[in-house]
């Protein structure tokens, strides 16, 4: 993949464990920047408390997704946790066209088949400052049982070891310096660490008894 240049219309694949804040990132990101877009997944998961269709999610059910998937219309899908999720491919060549700078929120499954077929994306994924921080960030969501949380943490470790597929990698410590760099990044400027930089072990605290998958 490229860098990111200014004045040209990009998309940028943001991806992150659960509760990373990946998404409350790109929100502000969208909020503070008027160039640039969310692109907004279709999923059969039912809405959180506040969510608004066709805002933060298209809510969809089983039969409507699965048609689409039939007839080719999601640039990448994938099951997780009993829902699907999926990026329309027409909603994201229809805000390419119109100059905008376009942000996909999805797993690194996700960002696989994306940039297999658009491999001028730009990768960046989000890392939590330790695990600790993201089982603390999860409990305080109040959304999710234990036994879902836990489940949520192991497949945390699995995800983040694929952090060295994107661009860069922006860790999340303090949520106003990562959205500075995910701004400058996706403004074609420098931000974020190169993933060949990173000690991934001593970055996030894994306990080195913990076989990280790949």
């Amino acid at each position: 993949m490229s860098s990111p240049r200014p004045g040209t219309a990009r998309l940028f694949i943001v991806s992150a464990p659960s509760g990373a804040g990946k998404t409350s990132l790109a929100r502000a990101l969208v909020d503070a920047d008027r160039n640039v877009v969310l692109s907004v997944s279709h999923t059969t998961r039912p809405p959180r408390p506040g969510e608004r269709d066709g805002h933060d999610y298209h809510f969809v059910d089983r039969e409507t997704f699965l048609g689409m998937v039939e007839r080719g219309e999601f640039l990448e899908y994938a099951q997780v946790f009993g829902n699907y999720y999926g990026t329309a491919r027409e909603s994201v060549d229809a805000l390419l066209a119109g100059g905008f700078e376009v942000l996909l929120d999805i797993d690194w499954q996700g960002a696989r088949k994306v940039r297999g077929g658009l491999p001028a994306s730009f990768g960046i994924f989000i890392l939590p400052p330790s695990l600790d921080a993201l089982r603390e960030r999860l409990d305080r969501r109040g959304q999710d049982s234990e036994e879902v949380i836990d489940a949520r943490m192991r497949n945390a470790i699995a995800e983040m070891s694929h952090y060295d597929e994107y661009d860069r990698v922006i860790v999340n410590r303090d949520f106003d310096a990562a959205l500075t760099e995910l701004r400058a990044l996706v403004s074609g400027g420098e931000g974020g660490l190169d993933p060949a930089d990173i000690d991934f072990e001593t970055l996030v605290s894994i306990d080195k008894t913990v076989t990280l998958g790949q």
